[in-house]
């Protein structure tokens, strides 16, 4: 911690314009002491930036001050320059009219922090990365401690960091069945890109695990090899919080669900759906219609892995199963 724990500290990142402009723009009341300014880019040693980072305060997810040894981060952040903020001058009027009550900060901040990203991502500048993310695979948080558990193909299967341009390639052969009650949802199946509405034996499959350097999320680009005619399933996941992630598909509609390493398998758990809009997650009742997905992957040596997915319906039972064997061909 600072020696300096008078006033009010703005911690930033000096490549974010908006961040920059809140810095230079902020005025805070004469009772709160002295406004100081840290750039965590440039003076990543300072005392305080370096208890950000030890409170795993992510500076891409947002600014931090500190007030009498209180973090404030994100969206709280904002709240918080709001209510001790001084009137003068348009910035700070701006941000009281927006951010003066914690459900609207809540509603607005993900606009914002979108509007930075893409920002950064124009001039060509990378994250700032202050928790060094991208120097551990994504699936190390979610795991949890169970990870230095894990079999060597599972570490290898879920070897994609964050902020980086790592691929891992798997390809094995799966069994595909459904029922025919879920040709009546098939418009809605290929409307989202989902999975395929066939049943065949021994599909040939490849699936690319893809990080994306300007994000947390990563990339599930799939292809089923039916004879004639491959079909392609893409979406992207991203790691909400601890164990808890969500895939994202087509109109940003999300299949949320949660990962544990549970008798020696790695289970996927289904927790609901829901819409990906304007940076929120929206739960959506789309169970009675598509059924709750419920998954698990089993070690089978040091480069192979058993999979199995099935869709259940509460009314119907089982609509949809795939299930086979793949093998983990590149981490790069």
């Amino acid at each position: 911690m600072s020696d300096d724990n008078d006033g009010i500290w703005f911690i930033y990142d000096g490549e974010c314009l908006i961040c920059q402009y809140a810095a230079q723009a902020l005025r805070i009341k004469r009772e709160f002491g002295e406004l100081h300014l840290l750039d965590a880019r440039t003076q990543a040693d300072h005392p305080l930036v370096q208890t950000v980072n030890q409170r795993g305060l992510d500076l891409d997810e947002g600014m931090v001050i500190v007030q009498n040894n209180r973090f404030y981060h994100g969206k709280t952040a904002l709240r918080f320059m709001a209510q001790y903020g001084d009137a003068q001058g348009i910035f700070n009027w701006f941000n009281r009219l927006l951010f003066w009550s914690s459900w609207i900060s809540a509603l607005l901040y993900p606009w914002m922090r979108g509007t930075r990203n893409w920002l950064l991502r124009v001039r060509g500048k990378s994250k700032i990365d202050n928790l060094q993310l991208k120097n551990q695979p994504i699936f190390q948080s979610v795991f949890g401690d169970a990870w230095t558990t894990l079999p060597p193909v599972m570490q290898k299967r879920y070897a994609n960091r964050p902020y980086s341009r790592d691929k891992v390639v798997v390809v094995g052969l799966l069994d595909v069945e459904h029922r025919s009650v879920l040709r009546l949802l098939a418009p809605l199946y290929r409307l989202l890109g989902t999975v395929p509405m066939e049943t065949a034996s021994q599909v040939p499959v490849t699936v690319n695990f893809e990080s994306d350097e300007n994000s947390k999320s990563f990339h599930f680009n799939r292809v089923f090899h039916f004879p004639g005619k491959p079909y392609a399933f893409r979406s992207r996941m991203l790691q909400v919080n601890g164990a808890d992630l969500v895939e994202i598909m087509r109109f940003g509609v999300c299949w949320c669900l949660r990962y544990a390493w549970e008798d020696g398998k790695v289970k996927l758990h289904h927790r609901g759906y829901a819409l990906h809009w304007f940076g929120h997650f929206i739960p959506v009742p789309l169970h009675w219609l598509l059924g709750r997905g419920e998954a698990e992957e089993i070690a089978l040596d040091d480069h192979n892995f058993a999979m199995n997915v099935v869709m259940i319906h509460p009314l119907f039972g089982q609509l949809y199963r795939y299930h086979g064997q793949f093998r983990v061909t590149s981490v790069s």
